[in-house]
């Protein structure tokens, strides 16, 4: 993991479109995106956030 590829959870709530209390829930129940703790830090990757969305996507049928 590339440690110039990791953000804070400001950032990756941004790029994810939540908000950063909606993270911090996620981190609570042990759901959302994979995250690194190093300390009292909380980093999150691009392929992480990638891999937590693209695992939710919903494809939905085409025209009838």
């Amino acid at each position: 993991m590339d440690r110039l590829n990791m953000m804070d959870e400001r950032a990756a709530a941004s790029v994810i479109g939540c908000s950063v209390a909606l993270l911090r829930k996620w981190r609570l129940f042990g759901e959302g995106p994979a995250y690194c703790k190093i300390g009292r830090l909380v980093r999150y990757s691009h392929e992480d956030l990638d891999a937590f969305l693209a695992a939710r996507r919903v494809e939905t049928g085409g025209a009838r």
